[in-house]
């Protein structure tokens, strides 16, 4: 039996973060959920996930600035950082990919879409 590949959700909406849940681990994937920087911070400390989905608008610390932070720390950089956000204009993707994710999802977005996405986004880094 393989291991599953293990996804971080940092997403403040609970409605979001439960329907990210159940799709990913429908689709095979472990899923560790959070609804802050703060939390997201501990669970990584504890668990290195394949791939964050990181909503940008998070209370305290948003997810742009907690992007720039994991990417700026070695133990953290390579993990690689998909934005999922509900801000659907080129200047969020821009400042989303300026400080440092990898991929731009936006909410909503339907299950097919959302595990299509991780998958081709997790086979790709395997390369």
């Amino acid at each position: 039996m393989t291991k599953k590949q293990r996804i971080l959700v940092v997403e403040d909406d609970p409605g979001s973060l439960l329907l990210a849940t159940v799709v990913l681990e429908g689709d095979g994937y472990a899923v560790d959920g959070t609804g802050s920087a703060e939390e997201a911070r501990d669970v990584i400390a504890k668990r290195r996930p394949a791939l964050i989905l990181m909503d940008i608008g998070l209370p305290g610390m948003d997810g742009l600035d907690f992007t720039r932070e994991l990417k700026s720390s070695a133990r953290t950089a390579s993990i690689p950082i998909v934005a999922l956000t509900g801000l659907n204009m080129p200047l969020y993707e821009r400042s989303a990919r300026a400080a440092g994710c990898e991929g731009f999802i936006v909410k909503p977005v339907s299950p097919a879409v959302l595990t299509a996405e991780v998958r081709a986004f997790l086979s790709h880094r395997k390369r």
